[in-house]
């Protein structure tokens, strides 16, 4: 048990928090890399280890369900390394893959990784403009996409503005021996030698490659740990999106995110929702849960429906789940009470803060409390409700032990107990903390280390037994009258109310009062928007939380806008304004 968390943790198991917070340390050596050291190693010692379960919709014309082994994902990458040697590619330059959840990017991530190729993650929601942007930024190669009729129009409407890009590839059906797998279902493919003109075949090419990759240990294309490996492209809510860089030891970052926070089980089956274009995807789908032994679920949904995801997740009797707080709201108003949930053991939540009334109604219907957790795309998880922690409620548990972390005040001083202040990671730029972003590329990183110190942009506060309390980012904050109101306290009392499905609180400028709280509010069945309706849930905040944080603005919408990960856009919202 424990086989490769053992070869970089000195102690796996802990007997409480405060064991785990004083003890734990991970150790890297000096040439980690994921793909040879985990995948390679796990298909070593146990060939026919799970590694991934894929399926595509239930309702799809065609249905897919496929199984591979860490030997599958061995030799797969294996045959995508000799492919980009092929091309002249080679380590430190940089491909762009906006493959959605096919189950060619666990593949092509592990050969990357080998040959020491930056991995760009991508979303399949980007532009041209915002392709334009990234590919030239970021000195982009080679984009690998999946099948999509849009994804393919936007990266064709790019050309002509991206002379760096060489190389643009398309998934496509594939064609394999089964005898050359170990997987118990294989995908057999119907067209593989159909392709889009002007586009690289990916499957046809990369299958036609040797299946053996040595590693060049000693070599100038050996990979260190230090070595620049992932680069994601912020948001941009302030501006231009920011390349955040990863090197090679990340991976180890996301033990404590894997093994202690989403107790993911060796040999269990372990499913976070999120699009491969997302740091989500990293977090549950791919590095802390293969170092701990637990295989993935990848489930390529092309938009969230309550009942699929249900139904998957009962198909496949998945032991560990993570999701956004959006997809539990969604799933607590179905009629989820029908499915046994006595396969699963443990739930977990992070992208946005949970409110008290979804824990409560998850935790009544499934057994099941919600352990929320909180980090960021420059980091594995900062805050969590680790697998010692009773939860709380709305709270975002403790410190992760794996950094020093405190939250300073506008005075640049650490605080007390109730006090509000920036969650930051204290000496943070005189270490290399492993999982902690480096910095951003081609950019003034001085704020973000300001003082030696990493900022993470986001306040919390935290009480008298150590649990942290999410407030919002420190720009979200909204400043009426002279009062500071956090977003997500609005939120958790609205949602109290049996209208309201789902809510996000921004602030709407005031010439008055400076700024005012919106509440933007999508509605349960069996209710309709109107003014009075408004009136009611104004009334009801008033006695559900301090009456000034009462939402003086209320549009009802049929949704929020949100990322393919569940998130709600929120700087979106706040645009509208």
């Amino acid at each position: 048990m424990d086989y490769i968390l053992k070869k970089y943790l000195p102690r796996v198991d802990f007997e409480s928090y405060e064991d785990f917070k004083a003890n734990y340390i991970v150790n890297v050596p000096d040439n980690f890399n994921f793909g040879f050291d985990v995948v390679d190693d796990w298909a070593r010692v146990e060939p026919n280890k799970r590694a991934l379960v894929w399926c595509n919709e239930p309702d799809s014309e065609v249905y897919e369900e496929y199984e591979f082994s860490f030997t599958d994902i061995m030799k797969r990458s294996n045959q995508m390394c000799n492919y980009f040697l092929s091309l002249g590619l080679k380590k430190g330059d940089r491909v762009m893959l906006i493959m959605k959840r096919r189950y060619e990017y666990w593949m092509t991530v592990t050969a990357l990784h080998k040959l020491g190729i930056v991995v760009i993650p991508a979303s399949f929601q980007l532009t041209e403009k915002d392709l334009i942007y990234r590919i030239n930024a970021a000195n982009v190669k080679m984009i690998v996409c999946a099948p999509d009729r849009d994804i393919i129009g936007h990266v064709e409407n790019s050309l002509e503005q991206c002379p760096g890009l060489l190389y643009k590839a398309l998934i496509t059906g594939e064609k394999v021996d089964k005898q050359q797998m170990t997987a118990t279902k294989k995908p057999t493919g119907i067209a593989i030698d159909q392709v889009r003109e002007g586009w690289i075949n990916y499957c046809k090419e990369y299958l036609a490659h040797s299946d053996v990759y040595e590693r060049p240990i000693g070599t100038d294309a050996d990979v260190m740990a230090n070595d620049l490996m992932t680069l994601y492209f912020t948001s941009g809510t302030t501006g231009m999106p920011k390349m955040v860089q990863h090197v090679q030891s990340y991976p180890l970052g996301h033990i404590v995110t894997a093994k202690y926070w989403q107790c993911v089980e060796e040999n269990g089956l372990h499913l976070t929702v999120s699009d491969s274009g997302w740091a989500k995807f990293s977090w549950g789908k791919i590095y802390g849960q293969w170092l701990s032994g637990s295989a993935v679920l990848g489930y390529d949904m092309v938009k969230f429906d309550a009942h699929k995801l249900l139904d998957v997740m009962s198909h496949f009797k998945i032991t560990t789940f993570c999701a956004p707080a959006t997809m539990y709201r969604f799933m607590i108003k179905e009629d989820i009470e029908s499915y046994d949930f006595s396969f699963l053991h443990h739930c977990c939540m992070a992208g946005e803060p949970l409110n008290p009334e979804v824990f409560n109604q998850w935790e009544r219907i499934t057994g099941h409390m919600l352990y929320e957790g909180f980090g960021q795309t420059e980091s594995p998880v900062l805050l969590a409700n680790f697998k010692w922690i009773t939860p709380k409620p709305g709270s975002t548990g403790k410190p992760t032990p794996a950094f020093d972390i405190m939250l300073r005040n506008s005075n640049d001083k650490d605080c007390e107990i109730g006090e509000e202040g920036e969650i930051v990671i204290r000496d943070a730029a005189h270490k290399r903390l492993t999982g902690l972003t480096i910095g951003y590329a081609e950019y003034d990183n001085s704020g973000l280390f300001a003082g030696g110190n990493y900022h993470t942009g986001d306040n919390a506060w935290f009480d008298e037994d150590g649990y942290y309390w999410f407030i919002g980012r420190v720009d979200d904050v909204i400043k009426c009258s002279g009062y500071r109101i956090g977003p997500f306290e609005v939120e958790s009392a609205i949602m109290t109310h049996p209208s309201v499905l789902e809510c996000a609180v921004t602030a709407a400028p005031d010439p008055v009062r400076g700024q005012v709280v919106k509440a933007t509010i999508v509605l349960t069945k069996g209710y309709e928007p109107s003014e009075e309706l408004k009136t009611e849930i104004k009334n009801h905040v008033k006695k559900a939380t301090a009456p000034y944080k009462y939402p003086r603005i209320i549009d009802f919408v049929t949704e929020l806008p949100k990322t393919t990960s569940g998130k709600i856009k929120r700087n979106v919202l706040r645009q509208n304004c």
